[in-house]
């Protein structure tokens, strides 16, 4: 194996209970970053789950992928994403696994072409790891002795020439495994891959994200 994804997906949420295995658009969360990977088998050679909880287990494993079961002082809600990435290749023969690509099940819509155009990218500059960004077009400021504080702007400045800025939306990492066994998903030579899709604005972790991809899901 070359490249494996890796769907990290705590049984506990507690702004949103179960949310990985609640249904969107009539499958599981995480089913929806499954069938994502599946559909990308030119590029993913295996696909793994790292969950805590018994029903995503049977998810996994109902979609027909491998389930990595992961110890519970690895499935607090402090403990960093990268910890169920190292564990997973810890559980697995990973002499011969050169990438880990991170799927969130909490982002679970994602443009169909997106892996294949940034495994390119990432491939062809043999990057460390790639992450994707979103140009984001709104004025930002800081609340400051009850005054508002511009951040990226000054009063009176138009949208369109705002500076850009873009945030990590979590749609897709891709890492070596070296950078995983070193404890890093972002590297400090990260390309940022730069996606400006309505997608891009799912990452659901309360009711109203949840209801906002229900709508994406109805009228995409």
């Amino acid at each position: 194996m070359k490249n494996i994804a890796i769907i990290p997906a705590r049984g506990g949420s507690k702004r949103l209970p179960n949310k990985n295995s609640l249904l969107l658009d009539g499958i599981p969360l995480i089913a929806h970053s499954i069938i994502y990977a599946l559909n990308n088998k030119t590029i993913i050679d295996a696909v793994f789950v790292s969950t805590d909880d018994e029903k995503i287990k049977e998810i996994a494993l109902k979609y027909g992928v491998q389930v990595i079961e992961r110890p519970t002082e690895l499935s607090g809600d402090l403990e960093p994403t990268v910890s169920a990435l190292k564990h997973c290749l810890e559980s697995i023969d990973n002499a011969s696994i050169e990438n880990v690509i991170l799927l969130q099940p909490t982002n679970p819509l994602r443009p169909e072409n997106l892996l294949q155009e940034a495994y390119q990218v990432y491939n062809e500059n043999s990057y460390d790891s790639l992450f994707t960004v979103t140009r984001n077009n709104q004025k930002f400021g800081k609340i400051k002795n009850n005054k508002f504080v511009p951040f990226n702007y000054e009063i009176g400045q138009r949208s369109q020439d705002l500076e850009p800025i873009y945030f990590e939306n979590g749609l897709l990492y891709i890492t070596n495994s070296k950078s995983i066994k070193k404890s890093k998903i972002i590297t400090e030579n990260a390309f940022p891959f730069v996606t400006n899709h309505i997608f891009a604005q799912v990452d659901i972790d309360t009711q109203e994200d949840f209801e906002y991809a229900e709508y994406l899901c109805n009228n995409s």
